[in-house]
């Protein structure tokens, strides 16, 4: 089941990718199925299966304009929160994260005394390595099978002192309240990180952008008090060790331009869209 997820996945990908590269010819479904060498009947299948709407909806979520457009939506939707006095955690199918730092004696010791349980697991967007404690998920990293893997190197040097164990039974659990948004209750999610006093700030500006909206790195850098440092908030966005639950992925040029991503640009592609359609599906 999770390798038939991951190979999906990536059919997903790679139709992104040619999307994202062809949509001013507007590929029909005969063009797009051949790329992922699928009859149209089971790629049309596949991909409403994975994100519940057509290939040809989910292609209007990433051009410049809509992605523009959603970035100006996004600030007022926020600021209109903020006027009737509502907690940003409050709006309807976000998840409920808040960012706790270690305290500073686990810092320096690299996580002494704490437990943490690791798994690796299938998602939406491929696999994914995932670590929690009693505290909250302190790290997820998406898996690029084409590449190097050490993920799990990075981690533990990361957390030297603390006691790792494999325990997929445990971390399974995160794993289906991040990914099934229709699915959310009100449980709140601790995330418990490592950085320091900016990284955090913008980290958590990042946690208040809705599920299924964008803002621009200039708007962050604005919310957390630093307007010109557009390029530290972008540093700061791209050490997030918690990816998705931090959702670097909604941040993006003012140009609509989705930006670069540490696991690459088309998953950064597939997130945003993705979200943007099981938004729409929700609100219906």
């Amino acid at each position: 089941m999770a390798k038939d997820l991951t190979i999906n996945y990536y059919r997903i990908e790679k139709a992104v990718n040619y999307l994202a590269n062809s949509f001013k010819s507007q590929p029909d479904l005969d063009e797009i199925a051949e790329k992922v060498n699928l009859s149209p009947f089971h790629f049309q299948r596949l991909f409403v299966d994975w994100v519940g709407i057509t290939p040809k909806k989910f292609l209007q979520y990433l051009t410049l304009d809509h992605l523009k457009q959603q970035i100006k939506q996004t600030a007022n939707v926020i600021e209109a929160v903020d006027i009737a006095g509502l907690s940003s955690q409050s709006r309807v199918y976000d998840l409920f994260v808040n960012i706790e730092g270690v305290s500073p004696q686990q810092y320096k010791s690299a996580g002494r005394d704490l437990e943490i349980s690791y798994g690796y697991h299938a998602t939406p967007f491929g696999m994914c390595f995932i670590a929690v404690t009693e505290r909250g998920v302190c790290d997820i990293h998406f898996i690029d099978e084409d590449h190097t893997r050490d993920e799990y190197l990075n981690f533990s040097r990361k957390w030297q002192f603390a006691t790792l164990q494999h325990r997929p039974d445990v971390t399974q659990t995160y794993i289906k309240r991040i990914f099934q948004p229709d699915k959310i209750n009100g449980d709140k999610l601790t995330l418990l990180v490592q950085g320091s006093d900016f990284q955090i700030k913008v980290w958590e500006a990042l946690v208040n952008i809705p599920f299924g909206a964008v803002k621009s790195y200039q708007q962050i850098s604005e919310q957390i008090g630093y307007p010109e440092s557009i390029r530290s908030v972008a540093s700061a966005a791209g050490k997030n060790p918690i990816s998705y639950l931090i959702p670097c992925h909604r941040i993006i040029c003012k140009s609509g331009e989705v930006g670069n991503f540490s696991y690459g640009k088309v998953r950064k592609q597939a997130m945003i869209a993705w979200e943007m359609g099981r938004n729409a599906i929700i609100s219906q």
